[in-house]
């Protein structure tokens, strides 16, 4: 059996090897997209929770209802702090599962061009043969008309 035939199961296991780095590598893209658009909408609600006060603090406004507003808005910076750091976690993780990807790939790539350098090997090899056995016959057939 050829070589280039041989390799053929290592370049299938390569390629689902490849895919299967591919499919992490995109969820983990997904988790990341969707903590970054947890901290987009907290921020975006926290920044329309300030508008909404400033336009409600026109007049005199009880010391104990300013005292809420200032812990909300503070519990609503350690939700953004704690979902920033959500975020960092999983772009950390989807750059992990990109660099485990990229290697899957460069695996796959490398053996497909080994396959190929065995091919181009094989029909040299067989090129070779057709042509020793071209010579041969020729020989043999010069041979006959000589006697």
């Amino acid at each position: 059996m050829l070589r280039s035939k041989r390799l053929e199961p290592v370049l299938a296991l390569e390629e689902r090897k490849e895919q299967e780095a591919l499919e992490r590598m995109g969820e983990a893209r997904k988790q990341a997209e969707a903590h970054r658009e947890q901290v987009e909408n907290l921020e975006r609600y926290q920044q329309e929770y300030r508008d909404q006060i400033r336009a409600n603090q026109q007049g005199i406004v009880p010391v104990a209802r300013l005292q809420a507003w200032q812990a909300f808005i503070a519990q609503l910076d350690q939700v953004i702090a704690q979902q920033n750091r959500q975020l960092q976690q999983a772009e950390q993780v989807f750059e992990v599962r990109r660099k485990e990807w990229q290697q899957a790939w460069e695996r796959r790539r490398g053996m497909e061009k080994y396959i190929e350098s065995c091919r181009q090997q094989e029909q040299r090899d067989q090129d070779m043969k057709d042509q020793k056995l071209a010579d041969e016959a020729a020989g043999r057939a010069f041979a006959r008309r000589n006697r």
